[in-house]
């Protein structure tokens, strides 16, 4: 699963993703409850029927001041593509194709490997910025006006020669699903469950590159922050 990821800078996401920037910023890199921009299909108010727009969210699909009181505190920073349509918290957003992509520079994951956790710091070969499928929904606050949040989708990843690597010894391996450029229209525009989880695949090895990238102490989110 992951839980830590740098968010793509605000001058890429016009220039690499082509949907103007939210106008509130977002930190460079976002952990539970942070808020960060996601991409999904505009609202039917926009002329072009294809057109993107981005948006602040906070990640996880449930954050923690929704969580009513007196209920254990629960993450849901990562969806499992075998069960999104069968969980309370993701399956309305699925079953309604709330589909987004997440803008990305790189994300993080322990490895084991020395025999206690390591944060690596994984993108793509080219240092080029991505994009991570997800689901986001929507959250009425009232006077506040909406707010919006948003999960990462992610699939088995024991075969794979680099994400396998990764998470606690016996844990089963995951991984996030990388949309290639290409496919970013058509992830967003999928008419169908089915047609959505053709989708849902690792990306390939030669693709990618890891390093070790320790988490700077400044960095380190409180166990109570909630982004602000």
């Amino acid at each position: 699963m992951c839980t830590n990821y740098a968010a793509a800078r605000r001058d890429y996401l016009f220039r690499h993703y082509g949907v103007l920037p939210p106008d509130d910023p977002w930190r460079d890199e976002i952990f539970k409850d942070y808020a960060a921009p996601v991409i999904r299909r505009a609202s039917a108010t926009h002329n072009a029927p294809d057109a993107r727009e981005a948006l602040l969210a906070t990640f996880g699909m449930v954050p923690r001041k929704q969580i009513p009181p007196g209920v254990k505190v629960f993450d849901t920073m990562n969806a499992r593509a075998e069960s999104v349509g069968e969980r309370r918290s993701f399956n309305g957003a699925w079953k309604n194709l709330q589909l987004c992509l997440i803008p990305c520079e790189a994300f993080f994951e322990p490895s084991y490997e020395t025999g206690k956790a390591v944060r690596w710091r994984i993108g793509l070969a080219d240092g080029a910025p991505f994009a991570i499928a997800g689901i986001w929904r929507e959250w009425d606050e009232g006077e506040a006006g909406k707010a919006y949040s948003f999960t990462m989708l992610t699939v088995n990843a024991n075969d794979h020669p680099l994400m396998k690597r990764f998470h606690k010894p016996g844990d089963e391996k995951r991984s996030v699903v990388i949309v290639p450029p290409p496919e970013y229209e058509n992830w967003l525009a999928s008419r169908s469950m089915d047609e959505a989880r053709s989708f849902l695949n690792l990306y390939p090895v030669e693709g990618m590159a890891a390093e070790p990238q320790p988490l700077p102490p400044r960095a380190t989110p409180k166990p109570d922050s909630n982004g602000q």
